[in-house]
């Protein structure tokens, strides 16, 4: 179990928490098709040893599901059952005219046309996170007695009890990094970091949750009982400060005037607004549709750069996995089976297999009135295309690696082995080979 738990705060540390798209929630009869299919997949494969070492091998194949996983949401995205081959790339798109200060995303069903063409926001301010900045203590030191000790963490939901020793020689920064992950590693909606200030270090701890509701005064509160050694190390360290408090975030919304308790909120269930930063003073942003042109080549542009993605990817490991040119050339073959027929659209296929557009040859595609239809058959085939092997790189991205077979099943007679999938993850190494 450690070893999985180390698996992934390694994957975590690497990419981040993957940010919440709808299309990747799946009904309960997609997910048993992907069991399905992993378990036909697996079932006639043979045992092998993958070559640690040197290579990058589990990044790789941990870089190549989530390239896979963009090129499988953005065909979803451009996939809908309701929807003819027009209407899929025709989907909407939002503009925002000062996108420093407003993000927009359309997250509406295409087929629903919008009764808002357009709105004029105008931003007063930010929600924010509250803050509690301890002191700065002289980093190699040690300011604190040793012993153990404890403070309250409290929250308008649940209340904490932490624990934490202090040994003797520990310095201000060991002990301010200790409880930094004593909190971290709680998961209880807070991040808390060392600070640097020259020879200086500070514990600051911060609420991932922006804003209040109402009646709340704060966030959280950190507290020890008086009197007790427990508050004079808590005095010392300062974390019970609050040095910024959480606020909501104010805008005008067509002169109107609103709140959120964050800076990325809905509206009219048709668009995903984020506020970036405060308006000028009696300065609107816009927000609204591109046109149909614009619109069209942004999607078919989206769809370009998640193939591109993984021509770059297999690029960038080609001295460190031996066979990552195959996943180029495997992928590459959905552009060059459509090759001429991209090109006369304005999407160049590159001696290396990625794709360029042409941008004033699309727009001639799309605006002539007679070959709209052949312009979206062939992206609709290059997207199917592109969704298969998208696929089938998800399910077994150890295709594209080398491997020392070790032993092979005995064809036909073999039970399904669902399990033996984490080999084909990339969670089989031999260290030692």
């Amino acid at each position: 179990m450690s070893a999985i738990s180390t698996f992934y705060s390694d994957y975590l540390n690497t990419y981040g928490p993957p940010p919440v798209s709808r299309y990747d929630s799946h009904k309960r009869s997609e997910l048993r098709m992907v069991w399905n299919n992993i378990v036909k997949l697996n079932k006639e494969s043979p045992l092998y040893k993958i070559k640690s070492g040197r290579n990058d091998m589990q990044k790789f194949v941990l870089d190549l599901k989530e390239s896979a996983r963009g090129i499988k949401n953005v065909v979803a995205s451009l996939s809908t059952n309701d929807e003819g081959l027009e209407d899929a790339f025709e989907k909407k798109v939002a503009y925002s005219s000062q996108k420093d200060l407003i993000s927009a995303s359309y997250i509406g069903e295409n087929a629903n046309r919008s009764s808002t063409d357009s709105f004029k926001v105008i931003v007063n301010q930010l929600a924010k996170p509250q803050i509690n900045m301890g002191n700065y203590l002289p980093a190699d030191i040690s300011d604190l007695p040793s012993g153990s000790f404890t403070f309250d963490l409290s929250t308008p939901a649940n209340a904490y009890e932490f624990q934490f020793s202090i040994n003797p020689g520990d310095t201000n920064r060991k002990i301010q990094t200790k409880l930094a992950s004593l909190i971290q590693n709680a998961n209880i909606g807070l991040n808390a970091e060392v600070k640097e200030d020259g020879e200086n270090t500070s514990l600051q701890i911060t609420s991932a949750q922006t804003g209040l509701t109402p009646g709340e005064e704060e966030i959280f509160r950190i507290s020890a009982r008086p009197g007790t050694p427990s508050a004079d190390v808590l005095d010392t360290l300062g974390i019970d400060s609050v040095t910024q408090n959480a606020q909501n975030s104010s805008f005008l919304l067509n002169g109107q005037e609103r709140t959120s308790y964050s800076n990325t909120f809905t509206i009219n269930r048709e668009f995903e607004i984020t506020l970036n930063g405060v308006s000028p003073p009696g300065e609107e942003t816009t927000v609204g549709f591109k046109t149909n042109v614009d619109a069209i080549t942004d999607n078919i542009q989206t769809l370009v750069d998640s193939y591109n993605s993984v021509i770059q990817l297999a690029d960038n490991y080609s001295n460190s996995v031996q066979k990552s040119q195959y996943l180029r050339q495997d992928m590459a073959g959905s552009a060059r089976a459509y090759q001429n027929e991209l090109e006369s659209i304005g999407l160049q296929v590159n001696e290396n297999g990625s794709i360029r557009m042409d941008k004033a040859l699309l727009t001639d595609a799309i605006a002539a009135p007679n070959a709209k239809d052949e312009l979206f058959t062939i992206l609709n085939n290059f997207k199917d295309s592109l969704n298969q092997k998208a696929t089938e790189a998800s399910l077994n991205p150890m295709k594209y690696v080398n491997k020392v077979i070790v032993v092979y099943k005995n064809p036909g007679r073999n039970f399904a082995t669902p399990y033996i999938s984490s080999i084909y993850s990339g969670m089989m190494l031999d260290l030692y080979y």
